[in-house]
């Protein structure tokens, strides 16, 4: 994946509280947070209380200090193919590109979402929540939380091959997020079932289909200060780099890794086969409307 070295980024689309203070406890928030926080317990035999579930606050000076050199050190292109915290600032920037342009089109109206950087814990609307919840979209605040940390956790813990498209994945992934809860769609997913063939899947997988989607207009999407399309290079490794990942995170490979047998009867997010089916679909079609998976 190649940024273009000239384009300008839009470091206000991310919200960087890297550095926070622990604090004390809380229960577990509800929307996506809660759904990750109880797939993690069904996968790694744990509560919200050994997750480490909190209400901690992050020290205002790190936050604005963090926020500052993030400012400072993501200004172009450039900046996103050298560095890590840029490339997912150039990302946020290309997926919201993207879906204010074409929600429009298909008579939506598009609310931008801010990503925030966080380190250990954070808060939102969703409840209080520490890294080890993953990446995850509250739709209470319309956020996007993100401990890069993850994507180092992605590849190690979870055996995907990595690279940077991995990360876009996970990031247009949350985006997806995004989209169904401007469109109504995601409390769907609210209704408190599990299983391969419930509603939490079907949203997941949804959210896995507009990823694909966003990937492919990637490259033609222009951006809004230059008109250029910011990333200017996608390779089939990119996109077999995100089928990977998506993989990776599917409910079968992870219940069979850590705990040792699959539970269709649990799964919350899909099997390993849909996750990169239906990311896929988004990407081989381009349509948002292909990517209806409730009617599957």
């Amino acid at each position: 994946m190649q940024f273009d070295d000239d384009a300008g980024l839009d470091t206000s689309e991310v919200k960087d509280e890297r550095g926070g203070i622990p604090g004390g406890r809380a229960t577990v928030g509800g929307g996506i947070v809660g759904v990750i926080a109880l797939l993690l317990g069904l996968f790694f035999g744990v509560g919200p209380e050994q997750l480490g579930l909190s209400s901690g606050d992050t020290a205002p000076g790190a936050r604005s200090s963090s926020q500052a050199q993030v400012n400072q050190s993501c200004r172009t292109g450039s900046d996103a193919n050298t560095k890590d915290d840029c490339r997912i600032v150039a990302v946020v920037n290309s997926v919201q590109d993207y879906w204010s342009q074409e929600l429009p089109r298909r008579g939506g109206r598009y609310s931008p979402a801010q990503t925030v950087f966080f380190t250990g814990r954070v808060n939102t609307a969703c409840g209080a929540a520490t890294s080890a919840v993953g990446p995850f979209y509250c739709p209470g605040d319309r956020q996007v939380y993100l401990d890069l940390g993850f994507f180092d956790e992605l590849r190690t813990k979870f055996g995907s091959s990595g690279g940077p498209f991995a990360q876009a994945y996970v990031v247009a992934h949350e985006y997806g997020h995004h989209i169904q809860n401007l469109l109504g769609t995601l409390q769907k997913s609210q209704d408190g079932r599990q299983g391969a063939n419930s509603n939490a899947v079907k949203v997941e997988l949804q959210a896995d289909c507009y990823a694909g989607v966003w990937a492919r207009h990637a490259t033609t999407t222009p951006d809004k200060a230059s008109g250029r399309p910011l990333i200017s290079r996608l390779t089939d490794q990119d996109i077999k780099d995100g089928l990977d990942a998506a993989a990776a995170v599917g409910d079968d490979r992870i219940q069979e890794k850590f705990q040792g047998r699959v539970t269709p009867e649990t799964w919350t997010h899909g099997s390993a086969q849909q996750r990169q089916q239906w990311f896929y679909t988004g990407y081989r079609t381009g349509d948002m409307a292909r990517c209806d998976t409730f009617a599957r």
